[in-house]
């Protein structure tokens, strides 16, 4: 189970401001002129949040497949990373989670965007409001075959290792393994309560302090489950199907849908 920092960062919601969330954009999947459709229409949402956002909280698996060489970056994405620095640019703050897909990112994000990158769930404060945000891959009970997996994957060998491949053979092999992960992700439907992973977790983190709002992504599913006591489980589901975020205006927290058929047909006629 991933550690959570004890350290609690303060974030700033003045009045008129937002604080956006969202995750599981898999740029890169399934194929490139549909990845492509999804980062204009990322971008656009993004171009939309800034006009009030006070934060921009992004929460894993930003991309299907990213590994950060010495000197090499994978090709693609220019959109999206040219939009989030112009964001950090503007004065804009940024903060991005590391999913179980783009776990291997090592500095580019921090020294070229000015983002934040965190490893493991992150307790925020954010206005009067206590967050716990992370991705959620391996957290909660069960999936332990997974969580084994996660601990080799994330080494030092296994980066040095993956280093090692020339580019061409070792990002072609991870978007192979990628491409059945997200799959396997994206089938699952909502388990109940006592089945969904991250709902236990968020409970049992509940028995050891106060927290109003569990933030995660992984599971693909737009969710917001009242857990009792004024807590919310809110998972932020995903770009490929859902294309849904969360906004927190500084007093509540809720879900949103972006309407992907307008803006979709909006971008085609550009």
């Amino acid at each position: 189970m991933d550690s959570v920092h004890n350290e609690v960062i303060i974030i700033p919601c003045p009045a008129g401001k937002q604080v956006y969330f969202a995750s599981d954009f898999h740029l890169g999947a399934p194929d490139k002129v549909s990845s492509l459709q999804r980062e204009r229409l990322i971008v656009q949402w993004l171009q939309e949040a800034e006009k009030d956002a006070a934060h921009i909280f992004l929460v894993g698996d930003l991309f299907d497949f990213w590994f950060e060489y010495k000197k090499v970056i994978p090709k693609g994405y220019t959109r999206l990373l040219g939009k989030l620095a112009e964001l950090t640019d503007k004065n804009i703050p940024v903060t991005a989670f590391i999913g179980n897909h783009d776990m291997w990112m090592n500095g580019y994000f921090e020294q070229e965007l000015n983002i934040p990158v965190y490893h493991h769930p992150q307790i925020f404060m954010i206005g009067n409001k206590k967050f716990l945000i992370g991705h959620g891959d391996g957290l909660g009970p069960g999936d332990h075959r997974y969580k084994m997996l996660k601990k080799i994957l994330r080494s030092r060998l296994s980066r040095k290792l993956f280093a090692a491949l020339h580019p061409q053979w070792g990002i072609g092999l991870a978007n192979q393994f990628s491409r059945r992960s997200r799959i396997m992700t994206e089938e699952n439907t909502f388990l109940g309560e006592e089945k969904e992973w991250l709902i236990q977790y968020s409970k049992e983190k509940l028995q050891q302090e106060h927290v109003d709002y569990f933030i995660f992504g992984h599971r693909h599913l737009p969710l917001d489950i009242d857990l009792g006591n004024n807590s919310h489980y809110i998972n932020l589901g995903d770009w490929i199907r859902y294309f849904t975020y969360g906004v927190f205006d500084g007093q509540e927290m809720k879900l949103c849908y972006y309407k992907k058929e307008d803006k979709i047909k909006q971008i085609g006629n550009q």
